[in-house]
């Protein structure tokens, strides 16, 4: 069966047009980006002073959710541990695990139970145990029943002292200046209510008594990949929106939030995946509706390495879940838009995420799928089918390539030429093959979610080897 002509034409513009309009915003929000990078290069030189405390930075509770974390959790409290900051609480949650974290933990830190009170502003699950270790005073584990990462959040909240809480995935290394970066916003404007840092791959890197020692680059060509893809979601996507105040990612391995704003935003949601992203939209929207000033601050700096997947189906199911937590956190707050006072958050980053990110992989296979079938039953001519070939694929190196330049230009992260031609490489790979994937594996969260499949923290299949001083 024929289509009739007038449809292809009308089907093609629109694929053409999504295609732009989807590889435009991103570039724009790579205009602002610059824009910011280059602001914050012209106070670069007051960061390369010798830093001393001025009394005035506010304590800060680290709070980081464990669910059979035996391979990393030791290296990485052992980090946070020798941070260069003033006052800090570290408070390790072990939600139920059914490995020897809690074993390891009590090995490491010699803990020992207790008692103390236990203000309840957050309903968790039961708390077990509250545990404080015999050789460093500003760490306490809690022991408590299985109930996801949120649930696990809340009941740090609870206990924490300080008020400025940091979220921390337990494989996370965090560099020694980490926590005076990220908290520099609280300090310059007093309407600050959450900031975000940068997540890079570790991967391949050298970690030695709990810190990087040295940046190298993968050689699993999976990690490969989500090195270029996490520059280009840091460092334009995420930086541009803080720049117009309009950010609704905070990524759970690294983020600070005002305690006090959070549990009156009732804390986070235990029926999401997103928990991360549920709050700060929820955040947003309840912000704006009292019209109480606020900001939302993104940190370029890079402050926070995570190991990433090297199995396509670790890959596979944490991109599934992403893409559930997006749709879940959307649809929980359509206030947002709606609302009269939404603003940049909900008249320009809520409708970008609900048109680009969570209805863009049906339309984005949808129009792979047309395109190529359009071209070789003769539907289409050679020149629409180059012309989406270069919106589709040349646009999405460009955008790849620019985040690799913004990285060259701002923190020089990858000094040899030979890593910098290896991302070079990458940039390009990524766009005939990896993207298409992705977006395959974003689709089936997006079909899990409309389909309200049961939802789980989810399982991370971790080496741990990179924290033992042995690069990959």
């Amino acid at each position: 069966m024929s289509i009739h002509p007038d449809i292809v034409t009308w089907v093609t513009w629109f694929v053409l047009l999504y295609f732009i309009a989807l590889n435009g915003g991103y570039l724009l929000l790579n205009m602002f980006a610059l824009r910011a990078l280059r602001r914050k290069g012209e106070e670069q030189f007051l960061n390369e002073l010798p830093r001393a405390y001025s009394g005035l930075e506010p304590p800060v509770s680290i709070l980081v959710p464990a669910y059979n974390e035996e391979a990393t959790i030791a290296a990485s409290i052992r980090s946070m541990l020798q941070l260069s900051y003033a006052e800090f609480e570290i408070i390790v949650i072990n939600d139920g695990s059914k490995d020897a974290t809690l074993e390891v933990l009590q090995r490491e830190f010699a803990l020992l139970p207790f008692p103390e009170a236990y203000r309840r502003q957050l309903a968790t699950k039961e708390v077990r145990q509250i545990y404080r270790s015999t050789r460093y005073p500003n760490v306490r584990v809690i022991d408590k029943v299985n109930g996801g990462k949120a649930d696990s959040l809340n009941a740090g909240i609870n206990a924490s002292r300080y008020p400025l809480f940091c979220g921390v995935d337990a494989d996370s290394i965090l560099q020694r200046d980490s926590l005076a970066k990220v908290t520099e916003p609280f300090l310059r404007d007093a309407t600050v209510v959450a900031t975000g840092g940068t997540v890079r791959i570790a991967n391949g890197c050298e970690v030695s008594g709990g810190f990087l020692t040295r940046v190298g680059l993968p050689s699993n060509p999976w990690a490969m990949f989500q090195v270029v893809e996490y520059l280009r979601a840091f460092l334009f996507g995420r930086l541009g929106w803080s720049s117009l105040n309009g950010m609704l990612i905070i990524s759970g391995a690294f983020g600070v939030f005002r305690k006090d704003a959070v549990v009156l935003a009732g804390g986070y949601r235990v029926d999401t995946i997103g928990e991360d992203m549920e709050l700060v939209v929820r955040m947003h929207r309840l912000l704006r509706a009292r019209r109480q000033p606020y900001r939302i601050e993104f940190v370029p700096d890079p402050v926070c390495w995570t190991e990433a997947p090297e199995d396509m189906r670790t890959l596979k199911n944490q991109r599934i879940r992403w893409q559930r937590g997006l749709a879940e956190s959307l649809n929980a707050n359509w206030g947002l838009p709606l609302s009269r006072n939404g603003g940049v958050p909900g008249w320009l980053a809520f409708p970008f995420m609900l048109a680009f990110e969570w209805l863009g992989p049906l339309i984005e296979l949808g129009g792979y799928g047309f395109m190529l079938i359009a071209f070789f039953s003769g539907a289409i001519s050679w020149q629409a089918f180059s012309a989406f070939l270069f919106v589709a694929i040349g646009m999405g190196i460009l955008l790849s390539a620019s985040g690799l330049l913004l990285e060259e230009m701002s923190f020089h992260l990858y000094p040899r030429g030979k890593q910098l031609l290896a991302l070079a490489g990458v940039v390009i790979l990524e766009n005939f093959g990896y993207r298409q994937l992705n977006t395959v594996w974003r689709l089936t969260g997006l079909y899990r979610w409309a389909m309200q499949k049961e939802s789980s923290w989810g399982a991370m299949r971790r080496k741990g080897n990179w924290q033992s001083g042995a690069g990959k």
